[in-house]
């Protein structure tokens, strides 16, 4: 904020003359007049303010000699007539804005241009460090974390609902938390029976082998790969002792959909479920139990 200041006019020579002496101007004698001395000459009073006074930029009259002068932007006025446009606070000795080449004192500048802070409600004085957002303005220090109270300055943050938050604080009160660990999720991640996890926290059961993205399946809600699943829970088959998961017994073995037979407490894969003898397939074929091993008709009654 820029403050006027008095300009300087040179030294006053103010005297009686006792022999003749011409004002450099009107060239009337100066005796027992005043005059002002300048490096041309010496002028009587009139001439002076004619010739050297700056018209005031305010009333567009002349500024006497004896007037107190005050210049801003090449402008000049009479000390009454620097004032503010809008209330004629004088502002010869206290700080003022200029707005569109109008001059304000800093309360008419404030109550017509600032803004008001939108958490306590008082002026974001001009020059002052101030925070936008959203059409919003707040001072720097009134711009907080709605979760722990520190203010944001130029820190990230996440607006909800007319609330602001630091990072740290809107992932503990928003994101979303991994089943597994309990920590939140950032970004990424998978859902498992309903829930969120970190990818690398959905892991198989048995060999903690990465499960997103693959086949796997779950027992009391721990999850497990289809190899871990099937060697400590899925039944062996009694012919090729391979785990019955689905597919055949020469294939991958897969989750859903495989067909089996059992008989007793015992199973086999269709493929494998076969005579012993002649190894004709026995699926939706009569067989004869003999032992651990099961027999075509035509075998069994072929005797051993």
């Amino acid at each position: 904020m820029l403050q006027p200041t008095l300009p300087r006019l040179g030294l006053l020579s103010i005297t009686t003359m006792s022999e003749a002496f011409d004002c450099a101007k009107c060239s009337e004698s100066l005796y027992g007049r005043k005059y002002i001395q300048t490096d041309s000459g010496p002028y009587c009073v009139p001439c002076y303010d004619n010739t050297f006074a700056n018209t005031c930029a305010e009333c567009q009259q002349l500024i006497g000699h004896d007037s107190r002068e005050l210049f801003y932007e090449d402008r000049h006025f009479h000390e009454g007539c620097f004032r503010c446009c809008r209330c004629q606070r004088s502002l010869a000795d206290e700080p003022f804005t200029c707005q569109d080449s109008e001059l304000l004192c800093n309360e008419c500048y404030c109550t017509a241009f600032s803004s008001q802070c939108s958490a306590c409600g008082e002026t974001v004085m001009p020059g002052s460090r101030k925070l936008e957002y959203g059409g919003q303005t707040w001072h720097e220090h009134c711009f907080l974390c709605s979760g722990c109270e520190q203010p944001l300055g130029s820190r990230s943050f996440v607006p909800d609902k007319g609330a602001h938050y630091c990072v740290p604080c809107y992932e503990n009160k928003f994101a979303p938390r991994c089943a597994r660990c309990s920590k939140t999720l950032t970004q990424g991640g998978v859902t498992y029976r309903d829930q969120p996890w970190h990818r690398e926290c959905l892991v198989c059961t048995g060999c903690k082998t990465p499960l997103a993205g693959q086949q796997f399946t779950s027992r009391d809600d721990d999850p497990y790969c289809v190899t871990c699943f099937g060697e400590l829970f899925a039944p062996k088959c009694s012919s090729c002792k391979r785990p019955i998961t689905g597919g055949s017994s020469g294939e991958a073995a897969g989750l859903g959909g495989g067909k089996y037979v059992s008989f007793e407490d015992r199973h086999w894969h269709h493929s494998c479920f076969s005579c012993a003898r002649c190894s004709t397939s026995l699926v939706g074929q009569g067989f004869v139990p003999d032992g651990d091993q099961v027999l075509c008709q035509g075998c069994s009654q072929a005797g051993p």
